[in-house]
């Protein structure tokens, strides 16, 4: 190869493969340097360097300077394969690099092909794969739609890079809040916690350091907006939006929506909170399959334990039944539950992307 050819090459894999210039050269630089030890099995050193402005390969054996064309044609085939590795290699160690660095965010791909029930998605530079457990579950996508998922994990496998991707991670839903709330981004609002169980709910904690901007309202958006594009890329997955708080007497209240809540007994010691609800909302507290409270218990890093206004009265009264037997004189038995009201005024949370019959 004359040396205008050279340049032209690593110009080309520079501006094609986003290579930088001198990794190319240097592998080219390896590759003849093995290719010169293998054809002249010498035992002076070898060494191969490449003037980075003109192209000119100079070549040492020891002292003696060697002309490249006494390589040989066995010689140029296999700097050739080398090079073709060496090039291989620096293309995958800038893909990796790029995707790391973009690790949990989100990317957009086309569906390419399926292989069982893995997604194969087209990046554009290379391939990601959106395994089963990382779907939305009773998704369904064709070849050639488009698809945004955040990068799970990156992976070196041999010569190429392995790109995980996520639909079914929390981070995806705090990436694309994120996205649809500029507020989010630029840290005035902060998500605080989240629960999500993906396809069905997600809970979402969220907290402004800036008492002029509502939390709840900017993530909701004017009629809704912001919350409609979020709700409509999960297909239709329920989001409620929370006011979060430091004392767990509002937080409970507000993670346990669209339930109402009437009292809360709380053991610090354990971390153990007992929620009063009327009668009529037990069901809705629970939620279909206990989803509602194990969200509430998840976000709220409480234990949950919901009973009704009738099962705390029969506690209560069984408490004071128990106290007078075993008392030793006449004084009146103390409740030893203490039920405390939720606190009304800072209890508050938005449900979107379902009825409230279906919590």
């Amino acid at each position: 190869m004359d040396k205008e050819s050279l340049l032209r090459l690593v110009d080309s894999l520079h501006r094609d493969k986003e290579i930088a210039k001198d990794v190319v050269f240097q592998g080219i630089e390896s590759a003849l340097a093995t290719a010169a030890r293998k054809h002249f099995k010498s035992a002076e050193a070898i060494s191969i360097q490449i003037d980075r402005h003109t192209g000119e390969i100079v070549a040492m054996e020891g002292d003696r300077k060697i002309d490249p064309s006494e390589l040989g044609r066995v010689t140029a085939q296999t700097a050739k394969q080398v090079i073709i590795q060496k090039i291989r290699e620096a293309e995958r160690d800038v893909i990796y690099e790029d995707f790391v660095s973009r690790k949990g965010s989100i990317v957009s791909g086309t569906v390419q092909r399926f292989e069982g029930s893995t997604m194969v998605i087209n990046l554009g530079k290379t391939e990601g794969v959106l395994h089963k457990s990382e779907q939305i579950a009773d998704e369904h996508y064709n070849t050639g739609e488009r698809i945004r998922a955040t990068v799970f994990d990156v992976k070196k496998v041999g010569t190429r890079v392995k790109i995980m991707l996520s639909r079914a991670h929390t981070d995806f839903v705090r990436r694309l809040f994120e996205l649809e709330v500029p507020e989010i981004a630029e840290g005035t609002i902060e998500i605080k916690a989240m629960a999500r169980e993906p396809g069905h709910r997600t809970k979402i904690a969220v907290y402004s350091s800036d008492s002029n901007v509502d939390c709840v309202g900017a993530c909701v958006g004017v009629r809704g907006s912001r919350i409609k594009n979020i709700v409509d890329e999960l297909n239709g997955e329920k989001i409620d939006i929370i006011r979060w708080s430091d004392e767990p007497e509002a937080l409970l209240p507000n993670a346990l929506k669209p339930a109402e809540v009437s009292g809360i007994i709380l053991s610090s010691e354990n971390q153990v909170a007992t929620i009063v609800v009327p009668n009529d909302q037990l069901s809705l507290a629970i939620g279909k399959r206990g989803q509602n409270v194990r969200l509430a218990s998840r976000l709220t890093a409480w234990d949950i334990d919901i009973i009704t206004e009738s099962e705390l009265e029969e506690r209560q009264k069984a408490s004071v039944l128990e106290t007078t037997e075993v008392a030793v004189s006449n004084k009146a038995p103390s409740d030893n539950l203490n039920v405390t009201p939720p606190d009304a005024g800072t209890t508050e949370a938005v449900e979107t992307g379902g009825d409230k019959e279906d919590a």
